[in-house]
Parts: C-alpha cells; sequence; structure tokens
C-alpha cells in the first residue's frame, strides 16, 4: 500500500513512506505527517497514514532526523526546531511526487507532532488544511505542570553540566523515554506511555537529555492565530495527562476561523486506541472537505 522514500533535510537524508491511494491516477490532495516525541512511524502514524488513504488521500510519511530509518546525528535527539524545519522540507517533497496535486497539502501531527504542525502552518503559506491532535502547547507551561519547582532547579542543574560535559567532546547525556522505575525515571513514567511506546519492536527507549531542555524552550502554538485562513482541526482528550487537556482548549480559543474542536474521552494515547476509528475519520473527512 505505500513505497519507501527519501529526501534530504538540512543535510540530512530522511526516510519514510508515500502512501497512493488506490483507483485513478489524478493529481490528489497530500497529507505530511509524522510521529510525536521520540516515536516512530509504526507507533501511531501508520495507522493514521493507511486510514486516509483508503479515503483517496496521498500520504507522505517519515521519521524525525536522528530517530528511526532516517539518518542523522546525535541519535535519539528530540530537536524541535529541526523538526519542524523538517517538515517544510518534506512539503517541498510531497509536491514533486507522481499523483500529488502540490496546492493541496494537507498536515497532521499527534502530541508532540501536533504542536509542530500549529507553527508549520502559522509560517507555511502552502499548508491548506491542518489537523493537531492532543498537542504539545507550551513546553514551559507543560513542564511546569508535570515537574515541581525544586524538579525543575535540579534538572536545569542537570542540563548544564551536559552542555559543559558536551563541551569537552563527552557524549550528549541520556535517559529512558518512557519507565517503570521510580529509581530510573524516564521522559513518560505511566503506564499508558509505556504500553505505548514498547509495543513497537524497533523502538530504542531512549533520549538525550537535551531532548527535554529543548522540549521546555518549545512553544509552538505561540502563532496559532496565523494558522487561519486555513481550516484548523484540533483534537483533544478530556483528561490528557501529557498535554494538558486546558492548555490545548486555550489554545484552541486564540485560533481563529475556520476551526473545529473534537474532544475524546480518555487520556493522551485514547486517541491512537480506544478513540481510533472516531479520530481518524474526522481527520480523513477534514481532509476531503477542505483539500
Amino acid at each position: 500500500m505505500y513505497r519507501e522514500v527519501e529526501f534530504r533535510s538540512e543535510g540530512t537524508m530522511i526516510r519514510g513512506r508515500f502512501y497512493a491511494p488506490q483507483g485513478d491516477d489524478g493529481a490528489r490532495p497530500v497529507v505530511v505527517m509524522a510521529p510525536g516525541f521520540g516515536g516512530l512511524i509504526q507507533h501511531s502514524v501508520a495507522a493514521y497514514a493507511e486510514a486516509f488513504a483508503a479515503g483517496g488521500l496521498a500520504v507522505l510519511a517519515y521519521d524525525h532526523p536522528r530517530f528511526g530509518i532516517s539518518d542523522g546525528l546525535p541519535r535519539q535527539d528530540v530537536d524541535p526546531v529541526l523538526q519542524r524545519r523538517t517538515y517544510r522540507d518534506a512539503i517541498s517533497f510531497a509536491q514533486c511526487l507522481k499523483g500529488v496535486d502540490p496546492s493541496r497539502i494537507g498536515l497532521w501531527g499527534s502530541s508532540y507532532g501536533g504542536g509542530h504542525v500549529i507553527e508549520v502552518a502559522a509560517q507555511d503559506p502552502r499548508v491548506r488544511c491542518v489537523v493537531s491532535q492532543v498537542p504539545t502547547i507550551s513546553g514551559h507551561a507543560q513542564a511546569r505542570r508535570r515537574m515541581t519547582a525544586d524538579a525543575m532547579k535540579a534538572m536545569r542543574a542537570r542540563f548544564d553540566e551536559d552542555r559543559a560535559r558536551r563541551l569537552r567532546g563527552v557524549e550528549p547525556a541520556t535517559l529512558p523515554l518512557v519507565s517503570l522505575d521510580p529509581a530510573a525515571p524516564g521522559y513518560f513514567n505511566s503506564r499508558a506511555a509505556f504500553d505505548n511506546y514498547m509495543a513497537v519492536p524497533d523502538f530504542v527507549n531512549e533520549i538525550t537529555l537535551r531532548s527535554m531542555e529543548m522540549g521546555w524552550e518549545n512553544e509552538p502554538a505561540i502563532n496559532i492565530d496565523r494558522v487561519s485562513p486555513r481550516p484548523f482541526l484540533m483534537i483533544v482528550a478530556d483528561e490528557d495527562e501529557a498535554t494538558p487537556s486546558d492548555l490545548a482548549l486555550s489554545a484552541f480559543n486564540r485560533a481563529l476561523e475556520p476551526k473545529q474542536l473534537l474532544i475524546v474521552k480518555g487520556g493522551h494515547f485514547s486517541p491512537y486506541q480506544e478513540h481510533f476509528e472516531r479520530t481518524s475519520a474526522a481527520a480523513r473527512d477534514w481532509y476531503l472537505r477542505h483539500l
């Protein structure tokens, strides 16, 4: 149902999949999509891509630089600015693919990627339609919700130590992305996160420490009002423990028309699991209506 593709972004080879819908050979709208924080295509992107392709949309899905099948060093390093630049290069690549209408570009992102597509759409007029699912809204506000002031102060000391070590040529410090061990906490420490990430055999359960530091600096929804007049769909989980629901809803209120909000029951990973049929159909229909 897909073929493997590759393109260069910021000097790095990015690899992914191009899903072409069945049927005629006419130029189709294309959805550009990539995983969330530390994830791979197989975590949820592939399932959504298949649903969109089944609905008649072309899809370009890829692993972020430094993750999965894409190149880039240091490995397991989540750089939000670099990832957004890759989204924009992916748009350029998608516009050149056979069977794609270059004037009908949609973006899909979830979690960390849900924040990315907000900022990319705000900056790139080639984007014609956006779906942002359980998005990261504010790295600073999100960190404040998840950590005490003392814990944040101690973590900043670790950031400074890691930077000093890197200047001396030492490899970046790392931590688990997901963990259930209180003695070795990870970026995510919930059972839902652990089960979601560890379900993919090729997943490497590690991120650089500086990924967390860059995450604290990440403010992807600061320009959310500039997404307009591109149609904007936000999907929010009402008990989101990872990207707090109230932050997403406040950001949605700042977005201008045309926009639509879908709220589902459950935590951060519920849109990928028990609500997959509903969330994938809502996104698919949004693209079909507006692209």
